[in-house]
């Protein structure tokens, strides 16, 4: 099973502020479906994408609000071969063209995996 570290979600109440710290200083470029409340900012060339995903109403900012999700082609296949290791994922979530499942790492951080960068470009 192939997983890869390709994107940082950030969960933020300063979605815009993010976007432009990241494009002044990074280079980054962001990428917004109006139907998604995911805000993508891609790097200049390679490198990891960040995922601006507006924080809820429970979180303050200054915690620990990162979630490290990796790009698997086949969310429901990735989670029955990781529970067969004895890694077990939440349920298994629809989103707009793509699927993701929630688990923790050993020091309780935020995991994820999905296939959102396998979707098809809305025609």
């Amino acid at each position: 099973m192939d997983a890869h570290l390709n994107r940082l979600t950030i969960y933020t109440k300063k979605m815009d502020a993010l976007a432009t710290f990241y494009a002044h200083y990074f280079g980054y470029t962001a990428h917004h479906d109006p139907a998604d409340r995911i805000l993508e900012l891609v790097p200049p060339g390679h490198g990891v994408v960040l995922q601006l995903h507006p924080m809820s109403k429970g979180q303050k900012e200054g915690q620990v609000s990162v979630k490290l999700t990796f790009d698997v082609a086949n969310v429901p296949e990735f989670s029955e071969w990781a529970r067969e290791k004895g890694l077990v994922f939440g349920a298994i979530h629809q989103a707009d063209g793509y699927q993701f499942a929630n688990a923790k790492d050993p020091a309780r951080n935020s995991i994820s995996i999905s296939s959102r960068a396998f979707r098809q470009a809305p025609s």
